[in-house]
């Protein structure tokens, strides 16, 4: 196998530059222009179908059959002008990617080009090999896709692509969107039910959401020999690199030639499909970048960011690289995360987590940036296994990614204001006094004028306008972490509700039983706030003495999905059934049996087929040499403890990876999921995977590199 790392070298060294053509207009002269959004519609559709449309957009409503015919029509028609010759229902089933069956436009029976209202509305995939966790049975092939008009049609390629949601027969969610939507509306309704204790004009609350995307780039020859790499998208073997991050060198440096190229490619195609992306830099490790959007409705943003992974790896494929979204592909360096910036908008305007000028907007933040604190702090656990993931296990607690424990990072600044309040909240207030004078709301605008500084350690961090959900993995579908947040927060701010119009009713100022519930939450939640060093032993220490959580794996965090708060938080917003939450447990728990399973498989592979082997090879080579060197005379001992080293290596190797099949075959036994999950977790990953690792990584400095069959972590990471 070493002739295929050598020839991927050399491809890599022969590699021209792919030139990118730059449109010569601005940005702003093609942006969106293979969108079929609210302009394109406006300017193809009659003014009472607009209208129609608009409305239902807005207000969540059901699209009529001839609105829809009419929609289909004018797509159609836009989409042809442009080459179009299929279109598709782009839904997102849970495989944590995005899914497509293409039908023409050309009907041969009728000889016509045909698009109804009734293919664009509703579609029936075959979806008999979808994961559904008990839902359905393989036999009962059918589910339906139904359009959802709040996220823009968009080409891609040849074909019309229409977001859709992906249910059952029997009318169950299948998908990650389904849910999604249900929490925005949970949200939208709670938030603005409390907005309008402030401002009766507010009438709806919208979601937003901006994804940093991390990714590393590295030659796709390179990638293509990596076996691993193929198979499990991560490295199961690779021994450090002699120069990795440590000199902080890569971070927001020039910006490699062949990436740079790559970069503006991507940018090109996502700006033409409407993806708002926006800054583009170096990240901390070699060959390690981030891409970073505007801030978007949290529906479409989420649709945007799986759509920019999947351009992201086509353009890559056409400049013979390979873009690589695993949390942790690469052992000791920084993990690759999706940060989920949100926030909540008012249809007025205003964002409910930026502080005012206003001493009484000051208030309605507050509410806000304390009540989801409290959320937060009472479902911190539900909030842990939204960014349950395999391949986050291995990122979260290192190189810059925050750790299992869910808390949050507010900064010295709103502490302050937050410490002030507590102890001002008992405060009486006569008629005539400035409230807010009075407790010290007035001042906060002056108080955090210097933005919060981010801690890099926390998981759920303020970053002056905004939540930064940072534990959101990179391979990760935005939606489920989307999800947990925005329920959570509907909920605690229904509670917010009914306690400031209970203390109304009994007679109490509205602005001061405000104060009251707030004081309250403070002293309530404090717990989950930590402004310090995320990685430290002497935060674990105290989080546990806080009776915060420590789930450090997929397995037992994912099971704060399905207990009975979770299910009833689920169920009363109308989220998810039980029927669907305890599926969504089961598909998770499936996903993570197999991913582990996947990886011992080519760790045996690799480890058998060609580290063994090829040690084996040279320790030949050093047995024939030691022999050599007996038989001049000459000391022999250090060969021999070198070839002592590699046995022992080698026999670590072949040890472990005979346990760990044979335990395999033990594990998969396991009828119950969650108890073969754990199995999994603690008897073959946690117990072979290291040991085996470091034998290999050990023999990768002992072999002559000339002989050594796997891409190293130098060639990967620093050859462009």
């Amino acid at each position: 196998m070493a002739h295929l790392r050598f020839e991927a070298l050399k491809k890599l060294a022969e590699r021209p530059r792919v030139h990118v053509d730059a449109p010569n207009a601005l940005v702003s002269k093609f942006y969106g222009e293979n969108v079929f959004g609210i302009e394109q519609m406006r300017g193809t559709l009659a003014p009472a179908v607009f209208k129609k449309v608009s409305s239902a957009i807005k207000n969540h409503e059901k699209i009529d059959e001839t609105t829809a015919d009419a929609v289909a029509s004018a797509a159609k028609s836009w989409a042809q002008t442009k080459g179009a010759t299929h279109f598709t229902h782009w839904f997102q089933p849970m495989t944590g990617g995005t899914a497509e069956k293409h039908d023409s436009f050309f009907d041969a029976l009728a000889g016509i080009e045909k698009f109804k209202g009734s293919e664009l509305v509703q579609q029936e995939p075959d979806a008999s090999s979808f994961p559904s966790g008990g839902i359905r049975s393989t036999f009962e092939a059918r589910g339906y896709t139904a359009w959802d008009p709040t996220s823009p049609m968009f080409l891609y390629g040849k074909t019309l692509c229409i977001p859709t949601v992906f249910v059952s027969y029997t009318g169950e969610t299948l998908d990650t969107k389904s849910p999604l939507l249900k929490a925005l509306k949970a949200v939208d309704q709670s938030a603005t039910k409390v907005c309008q204790l402030f401002d009766k004009d507010i009438q709806h609350v919208v979601a937003s959401l901006g994804s940093e995307q991390e990714y590393f780039v590295v030659d796709k020859a390179l990638f293509d020999a990596r076996p691993d790499l193929v198979m499990a998208g991560r490295t199961v073997f690779g021994h450090a690199p002699a120069r990795g991050q440590q000199m902080e060198d890569h971070y927001f440096g020039s910006i490699p030639s062949r990436v740079y190229d790559f970069m503006k490619e991507f940018e090109i195609e996502c700006w033409k499909l409407g993806i708002p992306v926006r800054t583009r830099h170096n990240e901390v490790a070699p060959s390690q970048f981030e891409v970073a959007p505007l801030f978007e409705e949290v529906n479409v943003a989420n649709d945007h960011n799986q759509l920019m992974m999947d351009v992201m790896g086509r353009v890559a494929e056409k400049h013979s690289l390979k873009a690589i979204f695993h949390e942790k592909p690469f052992a000791g360096l920084n993990g690759t995360g999706k940060h989920n910036n949100w926030s909540l908008i008012t249809d007025t305007g205003v964002n409910l987590y930026a502080p005012s000028s206003s001493a009484r907007d000051n208030l309605l933040f507050l509410t806000f940036f304390i009540t989801t604190i409290k959320a937060v702090f009472e479902y911190s656990d539900l909030l842990r296994a939204s960014i349950a993931t395999y391949g986050n296990d291995f990122r979260l607690g290192a190189n810059e990614a925050p750790p299992a424990i869910v808390s949050v990072f507010i900064g010295s600044q709103m502490t302050a204001v937050l410490d002030e309040l507590e102890k001002k909240g008992d405060i009486k207030i006569e008629k005539g006094d400035n409230m807010y004078m009075k407790l010290g709301i007035d001042q906060i605008p002056e108080i955090i004028l210097d933005a919060t500084d981010r801690n890099r350690t926390s998981p759920f961090a303020f970053t002056g306008n905004k939540f930064e959900f940072r534990a959101v993995g990179g391979s990760d579908n935005c939606a489920t972490a989307m999800t947990a947040l925005n329920t959570i927060v509907a909920e605690q701010l229904d509670h917010f509700y009914e306690a400031v119009t209970k203390d109304i009713e009994k007679g109490t100022e509205k602005r001061l039983a405000i104060v009251n519930v707030l004081r309250n939450y403070i002293k309530e939640s404090k717990n989950v706030r930590f402004e310090g060093d995320g990685y430290s032993e002497e935060w674990v220490k105290e989080a546990e003495k806080r009776g915060l959580g420590n789930v450090k794996n997929t397995p037992r965090a994912l099971g704060a999905t399905v207990t009975k708060k979770s299910l009833a938080l689920f169920e009363k917003h109308g989220v998810m059934s039980h029927k669907e939450a305890e599926a969504r447990y089961e598909i998770r728990l499936e996903s993570y049996i197999k991913r582990v399973q996947i990886e011992s498989r080519v760790m045996g592979d690799i480890a058998m087929n060609h580290i063994v082997p090829t040690a084996i090879a040279y320790q030949s080579k050093l047995i024939t040499n030691a022999n050599g060197l007996k038989g001049l005379g000459i000391d022999n001992s250090a060969v021999v403890k070198t070839i002592q080293e590699i046995s022992g290596h080698i026999e670590t190797i072949k040890n472990g990876v005979r346990e760990m099949v044979e335990e395999r075959k033990r594990v998969n036994k396991i009828t119950d999921t969650h108890k073969r999950a754990i199995a999994y977790c603690d008897d073959v990953k946690e117990k072979y995977f290291d040991t085996i690792r470091e034998a290999v990584d050990k023999l990768e400095l002992l072999v002559d590199n000339e002989d050594w069959p796997l891409v190293k972590y130098r060639e990967m990471l620093f050859l462009r």
